[in-house]
């Protein structure tokens, strides 16, 4: 591929603004601002690098399934690509140890295959507290026994990257530290435990919080719960910004405490469709006023992509290299992967994405080429 210099625009490098810079790409990658090549030239807005979402179960009206597939899993990473998420970690919502089983062989083999846009798995669930379910099925959560542990930390030497949401309740401290030093990212989440138990499961190698103050203890005035030892441990938490899931105050309050939030969509079939509804473990999810629900009105995942995230975060006012960081390098720093993914620097892939002023998605380059 010829060298590429691509100008007009504000670069975002994944830790700050550069107006007036261009960007130069060669062979797929960034090769800083010197040199020749072909002018690419933007009409204004923000060329940043390609979103990172780490929770993203489903698109196209399918869900990340037991019926997954590596071409399955190929196609919703090209689909979330042109919603400017060039990189996602597909999720399997709670289900059976055989849909487990699938979804990690369909993932490995996704890995073998070096399927552009994928970074491994995220497992959410089934070792939550059904006190905190949210949308998933009670009747499949679960406490983690030896097979399944077992068989995370095989998945773990077989993916890029390996993220499981489990409640404190349903895995123990020792079963945490050996899901931690078997490399996997152990989230927190769909939990009512204290604070104590919190903290007790950060020491033990837990190092991030799922979707930060939905399905968890609250902040209380004696016990902070999950959403204290979030805020205050050494930990990364995912963040759904659609209006909905967190109220704007809220969202303010959290970033004054920690620098360390990421932004995720959440995402479920309906993304990149016109789907009006589809079904979870046999139940139906509604979708209406940018809200997905179950029919008795819980929340069920989001209806939102992370440029629209990014947007609300602006929106509050967030600063856009910090609401940006929130979709490229702290998603990165959360996979440990800040070297290779999340900025736009010499020797990194050019996955970027393009925004107009207002937010909105202009275009999507995957290794310099642009595919949306």
């Amino acid at each position: 591929m010829s060298a590429q210099i691509f100008t007009g625009a504000v670069v975002f490098d994944g830790r700050r603004l550069r107006p007036g810079a261009s960007l130069r790409v060669e062979d797929g990658l960034v090769a800083g601002s010197e040199g020749p090549g072909e002018q690419v030239r933007l009409d204004g807005g923000i060329l940043a690098p390609g979103f990172l979402d780490l929770q993203v179960n489903g698109a196209g009206g399918r869900m990340v399934d037991g019926d997954c597939t590596p071409d399955w899993l190929a196609k919703m990473c090209a689909t979330h690509a042109r919603l400017g998420a060039t990189g996602i970690l597909p999720t399997l919502i709670t289900d059976s140890p055989e849909a487990t089983a699938t979804v990690i062989a369909a993932g490995v083999e996704a890995a073998r295959r070096q399927t552009p846009g994928f970074l491994g798995l995220h497992l959410e669930g089934p070792h939550l507290d059904p006190r905190r379910k949210g949308a998933h099925d009670p009747a499949l959560i679960r406490p983690m026994t030896e097979v399944d542990l077992l068989r995370l930390q095989d998945a773990a030497a077989r993916l890029p990257s390996l993220m499981v949401t489990l409640a404190p309740e349903n895995a123990t401290p020792d079963q945490i530290a050996r899901l931690a030093a078997a490399g996997v990212i152990v989230s927190l989440g769909h939990s009512d435990c204290t604070h104590a138990q919190a903290r007790a499961a950060v020491a033990a190698g837990a190092r991030c919080v799922t979707h930060l103050f939905n399905a968890m203890s609250q902040l209380g005035n004696r016990d902070p719960g999950l959403v204290g030892a979030a805020l205050t441990e050494p930990v990364h938490a995912g963040l759904i910004a659609d209006g909905i899931h967190v109220a704007p105050e809220t969202i303010r309050i959290a970033m004054a405490a920690s620098d360390r939030l990421f932004l995720v969509s959440d995402a479920m079939a309906t993304a990149g469709s016109d789907l009006a509804e589809f079904t979870l473990n046999g139940r139906r999810i509604l979708r209406e006023g940018g809200r997905l629900t179950l029919e008795d009105g819980t929340l069920a995942g989001a209806d939102l992509t992370l440029p629209q995230a990014v947007a609300v975060m602006v929106g509050l006012g967030t600063p856009v290299e910090i609401a940006l960081a929130m979709a490229t390098a702290r998603p990165a720093a959360c996979l440990g992967r800040s070297h290779a993914l999340g900025h736009l620097l010499p020797g990194r892939v050019a996955d970027m994405v393009h925004l107009a002023a207002d937010g909105v998605l202009l275009g999507v380059w995957r290794a310099g080429s642009r595919i949306w």
